[in-house]
């Protein structure tokens, strides 16, 4: 198993809930003060998973606006925050929100780990959260999520839950290699399938970032949805009547719900009769448990579980779990 981990990603996950600290620490006096009537985040891949776990566990006092693209949205103006982030600090969706900020003298701060960002931000004298590097945009999600979440409490966009992350630390230090045992059963039990990850709205980003998790640790494609959406559409799609497809792809697909005791009853009932609907392709359902808690530690802890759930289907494949190779062959061609 370590030889084909060659960068050691079981340590990294080991070591995720320390994050958290880390970034609160590096965003203790990053703030700007104004009026504000909305918060526009501006990040893509691995630098916008964590604002989607913001919106997730945290009740802002003004709403919040994810840009996974270039530039910014049209209607922003000078009553908008706009925080710009990018782990390597040279990802040109970033880059371009960041120099579209700037050049429009709108009030920005910046959250990365260097690179041109960095170079940015000193020649525009920008607030600026500098995170750790050395490990994938995909795992850095603790810092950034703290970051983020220290900047709104210190503009005011956010009541004070610091402490509470600051318990969360340990609480997810004590579950984790436990965390770790559940997620290596799970990865074979799905082993040599693509994986349909559901959960209801609440953890609809948790089932996305399982989803990614799949895509970018085990180099495997997966899906994701939510309930009762997929109720009124995607659950056709299993009514297949060709024969040949039926069985391909019963043989190809493992479902996995997420699921929450506190979920409303009708989506518990709409789990369980899913699973049962499915399961007459040839379908498995794997119905996943999240852990009793604070909203916020259910979150973060079904969170850690995707992680050693992907790495070690990772592993079972004999796939080094850490690089993404296809990403950065594109980034060159995108060069060129």
């Amino acid at each position: 198993m370590t030889i084909i981990d060659k960068q050691n990603m079981r340590q990294v996950i080991i070591d995720f809930p320390n994050q958290l600290k880390v970034g609160l620490d590096l965003a203790e006096n990053i703030k700007i003060l104004g009026d504000f009537k909305n918060v526009i985040i501006c990040g893509i891949g691995g630098s916008a998973l964590p604002i989607n776990i913001l919106d997730t566990v945290t009740s802002p006092n003004i709403p919040i606006f994810i840009h996974r693209d270039y530039g910014l949205p049209q209607w922003v103006n000078g009553e908008s925050l706009i925080i710009c982030i990018s782990f390597s600090g040279n990802t040109e969706e970033g880059l371009s929100s960041l120099k579209e900020a700037v050049d429009k003298n709108l009030k920005v701060i910046a959250i990365a780990s260097g690179g041109k960002f960095e170079e940015i931000v000193k020649q525009n004298n920008l607030p600026f959260a500098k995170i750790p590097g050395g490990v994938q945009p995909r795992c850095a999600t603790g810092y950034i999520f703290s970051a983020v979440t220290k900047i709104l409490i210190n503009t005011g966009v956010l009541k004070d839950i610091s402490f509470e992350i600051l318990d969360l630390i340990e609480d997810l230090k004590n579950v984790n290699l436990e965390l770790e045992k559940e997620g290596k059963k799970l990865a074979k039990k799905i082993e040599n399938k693509l994986p349909i990850v559901y959960s209801s709205n609440t953890f609809k980003s948790v089932a996305r970032i399982w989803k990614i998790k799949f895509n970018e640790n085990s180099k495997i494609p997966a899906f994701y949805n939510a309930f009762p959406e997929l109720n009124h559409n995607e659950m056709v799609g299993y009514t297949m009547k060709n024969p040949k497809l039926k069985s391909q792809i019963s043989k190809l697909f493992s479902a996995i719900i997420l699921r929450d005791q506190a979920d409303h009853p009708r989506i518990l009932k709409r789990m369980t009769l899913t699973a049962k609907l499915i399961s007459k392709t040839g379908i498995k359902t794997n119905f996943v448990e999240i852990k009793n808690g604070s909203l916020m530690f259910k979150v973060f802890s079904t969170l850690l579980l995707g992680d050693w759930v992907s790495y070690y289907n990772a592993l079972n494949q004999k796939i080094d779990p850490t690089p993404v190779d296809m990403v950065e062959s594109f980034k060159k061609q995108m060069l060129k």
